[in-house]
């Protein structure tokens, strides 16, 4: 049984032992509420714990190898621009878009209030403190420090600057660095799937205590936050079209047939990896892009480029500020759609779980929200994997129809 099934199952059972224990007995939920809280509690601490190194060797590793694409020719260059640009415009989409889709669903304060209350509280609450001062903390005094006190946007601030200055030392030595920072990450993976072994456990007593407390109101919550998340998905592909038609050059009829048969394979396997043959026999039989640009573009897109993970890391967020009554500052918004940014860039190999918690914990704190409902969408994530993946792959072969035109511009004005 994968994981991603066991998650549900425990989401599934959880949803249904809260609401029927509180329609049964209404005291003895609150009791087993008292019970089941310190176990999700327990459980979102162990994903916490291994969220700043991680994302420490992420940030570092991505560095390292944009740099290493970017310098193995002009084609590659090119496509690190194109994944750039798709992604910060997937980003600017969904913190546009998320906070007014999630304004049309029906808010009930009550209901709102008992989800709230039901939610494991943190260890501390982010501090409220004036722009000037917030602004002034986006580089650290002390990177440690930051760390220490889990302030993830220096953190990453900090990682920026150390990855982009390994790539200006020697050779031998930044390998070894890279080296050390994915050996960190990968220790740090290895944790992480430690604890989602357990994650059936973890899900099954925080939707639990939320449905024993806040009763099914909190069902259509997590429902909306699922279509939210589809929509959005959803219609950043159906953008894609008229960009590749309009820009690329490529013919609607063609692109949409040449399109169709990878989408399959994606909403079937929920994997941009196992679509790449698709998306290669597409390129080069279908669409008639360069087999030269498609031979690198594509397996490039597929290591470095998740156009909907920033998106996802988003409308996670939103959906907090939503449960919480908060309006995020503009300031703030932009700061964390641009660390998605940056995330989604060192989290592409990493299985949809993982990559979930290392970056949209670091984005929601950005925006001074706390991280712990981060747990329950963890669970429903699942659901629009496959209008993820579909909007991957549709991204991926955008990005190489977007690298082809100029190739073939090069190639005419030659």
């Amino acid at each position: 049984m994968s994981n991603t099934l066991r998650i549900l199952l425990g989401l599934v059972a959880g949803a249904a032992a809260g609401l029927l224990l509180a329609w049964l007995d209404p005291a003895i939920a609150e009791r087993a509420v008292a019970f089941a809280q310190p176990i999700g509690r327990l459980w979102l601490n162990a994903l916490q714990m291994t969220v700043v190194p991680l994302v420490l060797a992420l940030v570092v590793i991505g560095v390292g190898a944009a740099n290493d694409a970017a310098a193995s020719g002009r084609i590659a260059r090119r496509a690190i621009v194109v994944f750039a640009l798709l992604l910060t415009a997937g980003a600017v989409f969904a913190a546009v878009v998320d906070p007014l889709l999630l304004s049309l669903l029906p808010r009930d304060p009550i209901a709102i209030e008992k989800l709230r209350a039901a939610i494991p509280a943190g260890a501390s609450t982010p501090a409220t403190v004036g722009f000037g001062d917030w602004f002034a903390g986006v580089v650290p005094v002390n990177a440690i420090a930051a760390a220490a006190q889990g302030a993830m946007l220096p953190l990453v601030v900090f990682a920026l600057f150390f990855g982009f200055a390994l790539t200006r030392i020697e050779t031998g030595r930044r390998e070894r660095m890279l080296e050390f920072f994915q050996a960190i990450a990968d220790t740090m993976i290895v944790i992480v799937r430690w604890v989602l072994w357990a994650a059936p456990l973890g899900v099954f007593a925080l939707i639990f205590a939320v449905c024993a407390h806040a009763g099914a109101g909190v069902l259509g919550a997590l429902g909306g936050y699922i279509a939210m998340q589809c929509a959005t998905y959803a219609a950043m592909a159906l953008l894609l079209y008229p960009l590749a038609i309009i820009v690329g050059r490529e013919a609607p009829r063609r692109w949409v047939a040449g399109l169709l048969p990878p989408q399959v394979v994606a909403a079937s396997t929920q994997s941009s990896l196992a679509s790449l043959p698709a998306m290669l026999e597409s390129a080069r039989d279908r669409l008639g892009h360069p087999r030269a640009v498609s031979a690198l573009v594509l397996p490039m897109a597929v290591s470095l480029f998740r156009l909907t993970s920033p998106m996802q890391y988003i409308g996670a967020a939103s959906f907090v500020a939503w449960i919480h009554g908060v309006d995020v500052p503009l300031a703030q918004l932009a700061l964390a759609t641009a660390l998605a940014v940056v995330l989604s860039l060192g989290a592409v190999g990493l299985p949809g779980q993982v990559s979930f918690m290392a970056a949209t914990m670091p984005v929601t704190s950005t925006m001074g929200l706390p991280v712990e409902p981060l747990g329950l969408l963890l669970a429903v994530d699942t659901v629009p994997d496959v209008f993820a993946t579909v909007g991957n792959v549709t991204g991926d072969l955008t990005a190489n129809s977007l690298v082809a035109r100029g190739v073939r511009d090069e190639a005419a004005t030659a």
